[in-house]
């Protein structure tokens, strides 16, 4: 049996705690119960605290793992609903998923390209895309994490020089605007199909954060595709100059 005195209680005061725990036995004197009370100190006993773990430990294991955003709860992940963010489930053909999607068709095309690349030694080339890639993986994650995309820069190029490049060709490049033919070599028409998913990406993110008054959610996303597209023109004309060579 232990006794708490008020000297004690002040010793815990100085160590700014604002609850004791004692044991079920232990005998408060007058003067500590006065103290306590005055400090408005929480005093928790053993048995107490046990049922408090006890019952955050019950309620915890009865707490659904998944939460359905349109309302409900699944202890289970069910197999036509999938996680937008953490716990939060969604229909698979929700409109972020579909947007999820498209950046990872368009990441799969760009590794294909890149592979092409290689194994024809087309390194800078090469490396440009490496910077599409990680470009489009940025996206994703800011997507993915509700991060802010600010600075921007592609193949060292800023968001003004890429815009500059894309509608004036002629001034950068010595050709004017180009519809894509089959005549301008494979690789051009890589670089085409890459910026046609791009574009496509581009709408699907319009969709997913748009909404019925067409207000825009996430316009840094959307913006940072367009520009994306305006950099893949700009590779097809550097690859017909022979800037890639």
């Amino acid at each position: 049996m232990s006794l708490l005195t008020e000297n004690e209680v002040k010793k815990i005061i100085k160590e700014n705690k604002d609850k004791i725990i004692i044991d079920d036995k232990t005998i408060i004197t007058p003067s500590a119960k006065e103290l306590i009370d005055g400090k408005k100190i929480k005093l928790i006993r053993e048995k107490e605290l046990n049922k408090v773990f006890k019952d955050e430990k019950e309620n915890k294991k009865n707490t659904p793992k998944f939460k359905y955003i349109y309302g409900g709860y699944y202890d289970e992940k069910p197999e036509h609903l999938t996680q937008l963010f953490g716990n939060n489930l969604v229909p698979k053909n929700h409109k972020r998923i579909i947007f999820r999607g498209k950046i990872d068709s368009l990441e799969s095309k760009i590794l294909e390209v890149q592979v092409y690349c290689k194994n024809n030694k087309k390194e800078k080339l090469l490396k440009d895309l490496e910077d599409v890639l990680i470009f489009v993986r940025k996206i994703l994650r800011a997507e993915v994490l509700d991060e802010e995309l600010k600075d921007f820069n592609l193949i060292g190029l800023n968001e003004e020089e890429i815009h500059e490049m894309s509608h004036y060709p002629k001034k950068y490049f010595g050709i004017g605007h180009i519809f894509p033919e089959y005549t301008m070599g494979d690789y051009v028409i890589y670089l085409n199909s890459i910026r046609s998913l791009v574009r496509e990406t581009e709408i699907s993110a319009y969709n997913a954060f748009s909404n019925s008054e067409n207000e825009i959610s996430r316009l840094d996303i959307i913006k940072y595709l367009n520009r994306l597209s305006s950099c893949l023109y700009v590779m097809m004309f550097k690859y017909l100059s022979g800037k890639y060579n």
